[in-house]
């Protein structure tokens, strides 16, 4: 017969750990997406206009849905983006890119993919260098889980 010994520090190492995984959400809220927003730009809203958010409606696996966001500007000395901040409201973690452009850019547009844990909204925000926030959202079925989510 093997015996198991159990230490103290065992019993308080294994509990710090279950603690620290319950400090972390299920999935976001729209409240902790929108004070990501805010923790990044400074803002308290974004203006509706200039974004442009595309996504597909549907997601047929949450693991890799592909994100595409384009904000109208000349991208000049005098007018351009700053920054796009893209957050998702149901993934465990809202925040989910930030992109920081330079009129050196050419052009306001970034792509990637990204992982959804679940059917959601996903909000972009752009920063112009004016100081001014413009945004957008939009919503995404998700049929198969990513971010561990089934």
């Amino acid at each position: 017969m093997t015996r198991i010994r159990v230490t103290r520090r065992a019993v308080l190492t294994g509990m710090t750990g279950l603690a620290a995984l319950a400090a972390f959400p299920v999935s976001a809220s729209p409240d902790a997406a929108l004070q990501q927003l805010k923790d990044w730009t400074k803002a308290s809203a974004a203006k509706p206009g200039r974004v442009k958010l595309v996504l597909p409606e549907v997601a047929d696996n949450g693991n890799a849905v592909p994100l595409e966001v384009a904000v109208e500007s000349p991208m000049s000395e005098a007018d351009y983006v700053r920054s796009i901040h893209i957050v998702a409201d149901g993934n465990p973690h809202p925040a989910v890119a930030s992109f920081h452009l330079t009129p050196a850019n050419g052009r306001a547009h970034v792509t990637t993919r990204f992982r959804l844990a679940k059917s959601q909204r996903v909000t972009a925000w752009a920063v112009m260098n004016d100081g001014s926030v413009w945004g957008t959202r939009a919503a995404v079925t998700v049929t198969i889980g990513g971010c561990g989510a089934g």
